[in-house]
């Protein structure tokens, strides 16, 4: 006789779910702080036009944005086929352009005044009459570090090399 006797169910234990629950949770927050809500929700269309020289702005809180264009097709039937300027959330006229920079610049720290940008997403079907009226009212605020946001142009015989 042996001292020792072999299983003969071979079954595996239970895995145990008692942490599963914190492993869940310390998920959820992760994705709570690390997720970034969208800051302004599009009321124009906003086709950006190509650039071929591009540089990339490295700090977002130094940066104001100022769209304009026309009203995307949900907002067409209350504020026309005109294009239209968008601070923020909202539709607004050219003079208000004043107060909104001003407000930004009161919400950022003192010390990154100075170092503020203004960047302007224009549809590429905008008039430039409307762009030089917002430039005409960022001068009168003194921002005059502006910045065309643009997409980047593909280049049609790097195109064709990367076909062959």
């Amino acid at each position: 006789m042996s001292k020792f006797k072999k299983k003969k169910g071979g079954d595996l234990p239970a895995i145990s779910t008692a942490s599963l629950p914190d492993i869940v949770f310390m998920l959820l927050f992760f994705f709570m702080v690390a997720t970034v809500m969208r800051q302004n929700t599009l009321k124009i269309q906003n086709t950006l036009p190509t650039a071929n020289q591009l540089e990339k702005l490295d700090k977002k809180d130094r940066i104001i944005y100022i769209y304009a264009g026309k009203p995307s097709e949900r907002y067409q039937s209350t504020f026309g086929q005109e294009a239209r300027i968008q601070l923020g959330d909202k539709f607004a006229d050219v003079k208000d352009i004043k107060l909104y920079i001003e407000s930004e610049r009161a919400k950022k720290n003192e010390a990154l005044i100075p170092f503020l940008t203004t960047a302007l997403k224009v549809d590429s079907e905008t008039n430039m009459g409307l762009v030089s009226d917002i430039k005409q009212e960022l001068r009168k605020v003194e921002a005059y570090k502006i910045n065309y946001t643009t997409r980047k142009a593909v280049d049609q015989a790097q195109v064709f090399e990367n076909m062959n």
